[in-house]
């Protein structure tokens, strides 16, 4: 099991490095953020002595180098932009992505799960026919398009949602939370449903098209014959074996709530990394795009690790 484990953290790092390696390398091709910190009373002076404080003028492989050096240590350097350790930027920023992909993710997930499970169940039903038919509107219409339509349904016309922002917040220490108000709470409703949308159906569709696979079973047949209430048989023995390949999806989408954050917190001007990110891309602020990408492949990381040893729990024969 440490031998495992051991390795899958072997490939994980590997894996960091050649997404730093590669991101690094694809963002000196996107703009020279000397035009956009200098202005246009600039000498080739200034130029040179800006690109000479910043380390521009070094080698890729030493630009590099440090950036990993200082990424290790929780460094990312100043942003081009904002003048600020990004560390700090993303600190300040992280806790409204956090609670946004948390609260989706609960939503996903457990809704997912449970529809699932009913249209399997109930598959010749008129309730999990309709759940079925509704379920191709997440599947089919991209992220940006759900959330215009709930933002004009609910802030437009109901005027019964905010359309942007995170609402009032509440300082605890480090983190900032909406939780704890009632326009934070009220905030976090159509930005949360437009980015778990996607998820919830498609973890659903994956959850019944297993279950039904193992309800077809012949261990699910003998379960029945020997008298096991439906309600044992679909919970206790069904669903735990249809779990295996549905962690697996499930981890990558709740990897892909955090990523795809992008879009909803453009869409609802979030105040979020994602929003900071397309700021960055807009502004070429190099420091910051390398820490939010080296940040999400952290998360994309961790859980797929998390994943694999969920395998081992829930599946005995893994073990081995």
């Amino acid at each position: 099991m440490l031998t495992y484990i051991a390795k899958r953290v072997f490939q994980s790092v590997l894996v960091l490095l050649i997404v730093g390696l590669v991101a690094f390398s694809m963002f000196r091709f996107i703009g020279d953020p000397i035009e956009q910190l200098l202005g246009q009373e600039r000498t080739v002076g200034d130029i040179e002595r800006l690109r000479e404080s910043l380390g521009l003028n070094d080698p890729f492989v030493v630009q590099y180098w440090d950036f990993l050096v200082r990424a290790v240590q929780g460094d990312f350097g100043i942003s081009y932009r904002q003048g600020r350790e990004v560390s700090e930027i993303l600190l300040e920023r992280l806790p409204a992505t956090l609670e946004l992909a948390f609260v989706s993710g609960v939503l996903a997930l457990g809704l997912g799960i449970a529809l699932g499970v009913f249209t399997a169940i109930r598959r010749n039903g008129v309730g999990a026919n309709l759940v079925m038919s509704l379920s191709l509107i997440g599947v089919s219409l991209p992220t940006f398009l759900i959330g215009i339509l709930l933002i004009y349904i609910f802030s437009v016309e109901l005027d019964m949602l905010p359309s942007f922002g995170r609402g009032e917040v509440v300082d605890l220490g480090f983190w900032s939370t909406g939780f704890l108000t009632v326009s934070g709470l009220k905030a976090l409703i159509l930005p949360s449903i437009t980015l778990g949308l996607y998820q919830m159906t498609l973890i659903m569709r994956l959850v019944r098209s297993e279950m039904l696979e193992v309800l077809r079973q012949d261990y699910v047949r003998f379960a029945r014959a020997r008298g096991l209430k439906e309600r044992a048989i679909n919970f206790r023995h069904a669903l735990k074996n249809t779990m295996v390949p549905v962690i697996t999806v499930t981890g990558l989408q709740l990897g892909a709530i955090i990523a795809f954050a992008i879009i909803t917190e453009t869409v609802f001007q979030w105040p979020g990394v994602g929003l900071l990110f397309i700021n960055a891309v807009q502004f070429v602020d190099i420091p910051v795009m390398a820490a939010y990408l080296m940040l999400i492949s952290v998360m994309f990381v961790c859980i797929n690790l998390i994943v694999d040893l969920l395998y081992v729990a829930i599946d005995p024969r893994l073990r081995t």
